[in-house]
């Protein structure tokens, strides 16, 4: 049995409001325990978007009756609401902007907008974006300009992480998540689950582009599982929505590569944890731990999943390791399958982190 710290998963779609059909704050704070998470940053991508001080109350009135686990949950950069966002910033895990093609209705076209919200947000509070291609290197551009940081959401082809490594070897202040499922899938994977099945934004990609991915990890700051859940009728239908579950893979599909030596454990202690609280500025959590056997090899199968939508890209992959122990501030939540943490005993930590943290980042 090996001990690791307490996971951070700095982007999950968790669906509520809106879509709880798909997950909803308890489900899918269920299924981040089961995963070995214990904090989550939920993305604003819902129906209604968390946009203004009405949906983002709307969101944390549902975190706060439903949550497993701790949490957080971002604003979205709507064309209008740059200064309503940046009123709001110290209630957020941060800000997102849409800036390719996504799932729901958020995303910014005009350059004025991105100018707003760059000038607009904290410098010292995260922006996150989900950008690709020549989107990507326009946001790094805005990076520099602003001179503030900027996360760059599921890298996933070489070009994009070539970039992200020359923006750094620039000294810009970026930093960047790369999702499992863009590390251990690709095209070739359409091939078995299907086109809708395999549906997903940024979508998978070449052999030769996941293996870029292995080549830079270097400069891969975070492994987050962009946890996006739709349920299977959804995703066997003429118009499958993209996306992926994800909180109850990771650790697994992480923990086999260490097995296979592609990755070490520090690698999965640095990017699941010590990177997303230094880039989100997340206060520590005191007597939280996870307890995981390296050796328990089993078959990913969806019927031992907590998520709502109950189905998995990686059903029937054969996998090392198996979180037995999931011990938040000295209470087990989890344990052998069992999630034990009452509906609502996650808490938000802004609310922690204005207790904790002072202007400059430091604890």
């Amino acid at each position: 049995m090996i001990k690791l710290p307490g996971l951070i998963d700095p982007h999950v779609h968790l669906r509520e409001p809106g879509d709880t059909h798909k997950e909803d704050w308890r489900t899918g704070t269920r299924a981040a325990l089961a995963g070995g998470f214990t904090i989550v940053l939920a993305m604003p991508n819902t129906r209604p978007p968390v946009t203004d001080a009405e949906t983002l109350s709307l969101a944390l009135k549902a975190a706060g009756e439903g949550a497993c686990c701790d949490y957080a949950q971002f604003i979205g950069a709507g064309a209008e609401n740059a200064a309503a966002a940046g009123q709001l910033s110290r209630q957020a895990a941060g800000l997102k902007l849409y800036l390719d093609q996504t799932y729901g209705p958020l995303r910014l076209d005009a350059l004025a907008d991105w100018q707003a919200h760059f000038a607009a947000w904290p410098k010292h509070l995260p922006i996150s974006v989900h950008a690709e291609g020549r989107s990507l290197a326009a946001a790094i551009l805005f990076a520099g300009w602003f001179d503030r940081p900027l996360h760059l959401c599921h890298i996933s082809t070489r070009d994009d992480i070539l970039l992200v490594r020359q923006a750094k070897e620039h000294g810009l202040k970026v930093t960047c998540e790369v999702t499992p499922h863009h590390l251990f899938l690709d095209s070739a994977s359409l091939d078995h689950l299907g086109a809708g099945m395999a549906s997903v934004k940024p979508p998978l990609a070449s052999p030769a582009d996941v293996q870029a991915l292995w080549d830079n990890l270097d400069v891969i700051d975070c492994f987050a599982t962009d946890h996006a859940p739709h349920t299977l009728a959804e995703k066997q239908s003429p118009t499958p929505p993209p996306g992926f579950p994800g909180l109850e893979t990771a650790l697994p599909l992480l923990l086999t590569a260490v097995r296979e030596g592609r990755l070490t454990l520090d690698d999965i202690i640095l990017r699941c944890y010590t990177n997303p609280q230094r880039i989100y500025r997340l206060p520590v959590q005191t007597s939280t731990w996870i307890e995981v056997d390296p050796d328990a090899r089993w078959e990913i199968t969806p019927d031992h999943l907590q998520t709502r939508c109950a189905w998995t890209p990686f059903a029937g992959r054969q996998v090392f390791g198996r979180v037995r122990r999931v011990v938040l501030r000295r209470q087990v939540v989890f344990e052998d399958g069992v999630v034990l943490a009452p509906t609502g005993s996650g808490r938000n930590l802004r609310l922690e982190s204005r207790r904790k943290f002072l202007p400059n980042g430091q604890i």
